[in-house]
């Protein structure tokens, strides 16, 4: 088809295309059609392939002009999404037309159609970009709490005798309800064989205090008040009255930090100082990892602030959707079953997608700068590069390079490591560009604290 088409940009990375087809086409593309029901069309009175075409357009006559329509603007579309010379961005999402034009075989055919179309991102300002990284040490006070984690990892739990005493660190299984003012027990708040740890404050009512100096088999009954400023708004400015038996207690017998646990660990461990040296390096390492993340993070971030991206609303539709998706993956249930989890909680799905949105529409623009930024750099990964990161991942892995290969044996998997290798040479080189200083002392736990 030899059509005119102009082209418009609109807000949110969107344009209007509108399209002229000759008159000559739009009859061309017409006739075909009524030759082709002509053929194929039964009506009686006549034989199959012989209707008269004046009988076909009285009788059909709305709903072929329509099919014709839908037909000749699809086939102009195709050829001028397909064309060499075509020279704007391709769509993004599938064009929707703005009015359905009517068909008059005697008449050029005008229509336009909107579509969303990848951001437009010239070049990358960094000018004057900063960011702060917080200062963080791996001390003893970490290695400990680590060695602590693998004796509990390595307890055996045994029975208490029943005339002992609950303490702090005992396991105590618990059979617990509210009362009212009369002494009687709310409906509702029964709960038996509860198990927790004294003193981890697991407990919806925070027991533990009470729970400590009682005996296998005692009851007692506590009175507790909590502040109105207490985190769980159902107990906040609330005056309770518990009703607790005691009917299991177990305590954890911890092994000794000695060279005989560290070897129970891993057979790779010879001593106990063979392992303080690998929780260190691995707490280093976590550590490396975590403030790369933060240093990343905060760098996109600057980064969106000062290159402005006017996002599609296709696109941060489709990654909303996507999340909502996973979500209901995570909760192992159907998207339509969530909505219903969320509407009985007091929030309906799209106040909680509007929540997101904020998140997804930065994550989507940092994706495009780091993108672009990728792309201007010409950025690649040679195949040593490759085979260097396989033995770095077997060595923290603990795990032979055959093993890691194997893993990442199918193409996909392979092109997502790859990917990665070229987003961490991007930043490596971003980071030598831009200041990077350092912000306040944390303490290393508080540094992956959600």
């Amino acid at each position: 088809m030899n059509v005119t088409k102009n082209i418009k940009k609109i807000e949110h990375s969107a344009v209007e295309l509108t399209v002229t087809i000759p008159q000559a086409d739009v009859a061309g593309e017409y006739s075909q059609l009524l030759a082709k029901y002509a053929k194929s069309v039964q009506i009686p009175g006549f034989r199959k392939g012989h209707v008269p075409t004046n009988i076909l357009e009285r009788k059909f006559g709305e709903s072929l002009k329509g099919e014709a329509v839908a037909e000749v603007i699809e086939k102009a579309l195709g050829e001028i999404f397909e064309e060499d010379g075509f020279q704007q961005p391709l769509p993004y999402s599938q064009p929707s037309l703005k009015e359905s034009p009517d068909l008059n075989i005697d008449k050029d055919l005008t229509f336009t159609v909107v579509y969303d179309v990848m951001p437009e991102v010239k070049d990358i300002n960094m000018d004057g970009i900063e960011v702060e990284v917080p200062s963080v040490t791996v001390g003893d006070a970490e290695l400990q709490e680590e060695l602590k984690a693998i004796q509990e990892r390595n307890a055996l739990v045994v029975d208490k005798k029943d005339d002992d005493a609950a303490a702090k660190d005992d396991i105590a299984t618990i059979n617990y309800c509210e009362l009212d003012k009369d002494g009687k027990v709310v409906a509702g708040t029964e709960r038996e064989d509860y198990v927790f740890t004294i003193g981890a404050g697991q407990t919806l009512f925070e027991l533990d205090d009470d729970v400590i100096g009682m005996k296998k088999g005692d009851t007692k009954e506590v009175t507790k008040k909590y502040k109105k400023d207490h985190p769980n708004e159902e107990l906040a400015g609330q005056t309770k009255k518990i009703k607790v038996t005691l009917t299991a207690l177990k305590l954890r017998n911890l092994p000794e930090l000695d060279d005989e646990l560290a070897q129970d660990v891993n057979e790779k461990f010879k001593t106990l100082d063979d392992l303080k040296a690998d929780i260190k390096k691995n707490l280093n390492s976590a550590l490396e990892n975590r403030l790369n993340e933060i240093k990343t993070t905060a760098l996109i971030e600057k980064l969106v602030e000062k290159n402005p991206i006017d996002l599609p609303v296709s696109m941060c539709e489709a990654e909303l959707g996507s999340r909502w998706r996973m979500m209901a993956r995570q909760f192992q249930t159907t998207t339509e079953q969530l909505e219903k989890i969320i509407t009985s909680s007091g929030q309906t799905k799209d106040q909680m997608l509007n929540e997101w949105r904020p998140d997804v529409e930065k994550a989507l623009k940092g994706r495009i700068i780091i993108e672009k930024l990728l792309k201007d750099k010409n950025i690649s990964v040679a195949d040593d590069e490759v085979e260097a990161e396989y033995a770095k991942i077997a060595e923290n892995a603990s795990i032979s390079v055959e093993e890691v290969k194997k893993h990442y044996a199918d193409a996909q998997s392979k092109e997502y490591l790859v990917d990665d290798l070229k987003e961490q040479k991007l930043y490596k080189d971003l980071f030598e560009k831009i200041k990077v200083k350092k912000g306040e002392k944390k303490a290393f736990a508080d540094l992956f604290k959600k």
